[in-house]
Formats: C-alpha cells, sequence, structure tokens
C-alpha cells in the first residue's frame, strides 16, 4: 500500500503486549499482516412445548479464532522472549493483553482503529528464512490464541 506521495509503507500495523490490563508494555512489534480478528458465537437452541414452527435461539458461547502477525518487525528479541517463556522456561506460559493498532495509509502516524486482545498466548513463532541475498523482516509468524476481542474506532 502506498501513501499519497506514493511511498510504500510496509508496516501498517502496530502491536503492544502489556501484563494485564493496561500494565507494563512487556512486548512489542509491527506488522505487514494480521489475519484471524473474528470471533464466532454458537447459538443454542431450544424446543418448546406447544411451539411447532421452528425453535427457539440463544445466544451461546462465543469463540475465537488465533491472531495470526505475519512479516513484522521488533527492535529488540521481546516477541521471542515471550515465546519462550511461554513454551521452553516456565509452566505457566506467560499470558498479556494487547492492542493491535490499524494505520491508515496516507498519515502512518495516527491510528484509525484499535482492535484489543485479552489474555493472549503464543503458539507459533516462526523465522525468516535466511539468505544473504534476500532482504527478509524479522519475524515471517507469529501466532495468538486469546480470550477476548473487542474493536475500538479512532
Amino acid at each position: 500500500m502506498a501513501d499519497s506521495a506514493g511511498e510504500f509503507i510496509p508496516f501498517r500495523f502496530r502491536v503492544a503486549l502489556y501484563d494485564g490490563e493496561g500494565g507494563r508494555l512487556l512486548c512489542r512489534g509491527a506488522f505487514s499482516e494480521v489475519s484471524g480478528l473474528e470471533a464466532t458465537m454458537a447459538p443454542k437452541t431450544l424446543r418448546e412445548g406447544g411451539r411447532n414452527w421452528g425453535e427457539v435461539q440463544l445466544a451461546g458461547p462465543t469463540s475465537f479464532a488465533p491472531v495470526i502477525l505475519k512479516r513484522g518487525i521488533t527492535e529488540v528479541a521481546d516477541l521471542w522472549n515471550w515465546f519462550d517463556v511461554s513454551t521452553r522456561q516456565s509452566n505457566h506460559a506467560l499470558r498479556l493483553s494487547g492492542t493491535i493498532d490499524v494505520y491508515h495509509p496516507q498519515d502512518p502516524d495516527k491510528p484509525l482503529l484499535r482492535w484489543r486482545i485479552t489474555n493472549a498466548l503464543p503458539t507459533r513463532f516462526k523465522g525468516p528464512d535466511l539468505s544473504s541475498t534476500a532482504s527478509q523482516v524479522a519475524i515471517e509468524e507469529l501466532q495468538l490464541v486469546h480470550e477476548g476481542l473487542e474493536l475500538e474506532r479512532g
């Protein structure tokens, strides 16, 4: 995506992860692609006696798809360290809550909207293929499972 001057903006999505709600910033990065921002509610049906035309539809449990962050970069190894601590160095898996800011192509300094995720846990970290002739990013893919998703408008 290019801005009005034709300049390419490679990282339109910025991720910040905190310990607890609004706690200390522990991890951050910028990504070119984000997918999995979805929630699905499985309705429950209720059959009532004497109601022969259809069933009553009740709200059921909500589930969330894993958020997949692709082609990212970070100034420090904090995202890898979080994955490492959650998978190898501890038994409790450190969960973080955070934001995914979406920036407008013409104004890369002001977020257009913000997604909030709750109790995220890294389940996959994929680094780039290393080649001396290629210009790769530092993180090819980071997959997060989480317990909640909210959308804020900027």
